[in-house]
């Protein structure tokens, strides 16, 4: 059973072709301060790629589950998620978890780089070259590019924010990033929210900006007012060639609440779906801290400084399993 009662959400769209850099600041300013969520048109990024990318991470969760285990997510948070080891709205879903699986990749960095110590940075997990040989290369030229596209959204934003355009740009910020890639596959579980049961539970993304590339099964649905009661939940629809894209927490704390990080979640509908969210976070040493443009005397910051890395780290713990059950399960034959 599905939310029958859900509206369609109509969103604002940013062409990043337009040379009109002001029409694409007031579109996204406009979109942030009602939704937090708006499309990205003409990006860059062939559609005959993204059907690659796709084509890709169906290979990879049509492996036996056994081979897609060997892969398992370490504590950097790369490699495979299983169905049910992520935990995103703990108070209505009865049912331990989320029905989907996943695969993280992030940026690459060698083991013996002093960087790798760092939360969320070392080597990927890649499956081998005989059984997907393109997959690496393909997810690795993806990562990239989806790179490319976060930073020029970044940049529209500082400026929707009364910032410099590159303010983003600077080292401390996106000048080594913590970007996560991630796939996704929902197996087609009917979600049914009086019983607790969600492809993906209710949540807000907990970075700067999220990209997400989706094929055309809906599912993704929006609460604009999360303390409304009861509340009002939104469909996203699928537009083809088009990322969705939606501000995270820390763009909340930077903005001080003037853009609001928004609540979404997906319902199965009984149809497989797949989508590729890019998750766009600062580098681990940046402090997240109210904006100068967005406080003043009558309007002081809301929150208190933070760093990247810490939040991060906090916010992925509280929502995955731990990785000792996967080792407590010695028994079963992956």
């Amino acid at each position: 059973m599905v939310n029958a009662d859900s509206l369609t959400s109509s969103l604002n769209c940013v062409d990043l072709s337009n040379p009109d850099i002001n029409q694409s600041v007031n579109s996204l300013k406009q979109a942030c301060l009602d939704s937090g969520f708006f499309y990205v048109v003409n990006h860059g990024i062939s559609q005959e790629f993204m059907d690659e990318v796709f084509a890709e991470s169906k290979k990879f969760f049509s492996l036996p589950h056994k081979e897609k285990m060997k892969l398992l997510r370490n504590e950097k948070h790369r490699g495979y998620t299983p169905v049910l080891d992520e935990l995103l709205d703990p108070e209505n879903q009865v049912h331990v978890g989320d029905y989907k699986e996943g695969y993280y990749i992030g940026v690459e960095v060698a083991e013996d780089d002093p960087k790798s110590h760092k939360p969320f940075y070392g080597p990927n997990r890649w499956p081998s070259s005989g059984i997907l040989p393109k997959w690496r290369e393909t997810m690795e030229k993806y990562h990239e590019q989806a790179l490319e596209v976060g930073k020029k959204v970044a940049r529209i934003i500082a400026l929707a924010l009364g910032l410099d355009a590159n303010f983003f740009d600077q080292p401390k910020m996106l000048g080594e990033p913590i970007a996560i890639l991630r796939l996704l596959h929902y197996e087609g579980r009917i979600s049914d929210p009086t019983k607790g049961l969600f492809g993906a539970g209710a949540h807000t993304d907990y970075g700067l900006i999220t990209l997400l590339a989706t094929d055309e099964i809906s599912g993704l649905q929006i609460c604009k007012d999360r303390d409304a009661k009861p509340q009002k939940w939104e469909d996203v629809p699928p537009m083809k060639g088009a990322f969705i894209v939606n501000i995270g927490d820390m763009l909340e704390r930077w903005s001080n609440c003037v853009f609001k990080s928004t609540l979404h979640r997906v319902l199965g509908n009984g149809k497989e779906r797949y989508s590729i969210p890019f998750f766009l976070e600062p580098s681990h040493e940046c402090l997240v801290e109210c904006l100068p443009t967005c406080k003043s005397a009558t309007n002081p910051a809301k929150f208190p400084p933070i760093l990247c890395q810490d939040y991060l780290s906090q916010r992925y713990n509280d929502t995955h399993a731990n990785l000792t059950i996967y080792k407590k399960q010695k028994n079963l034959q992956y």
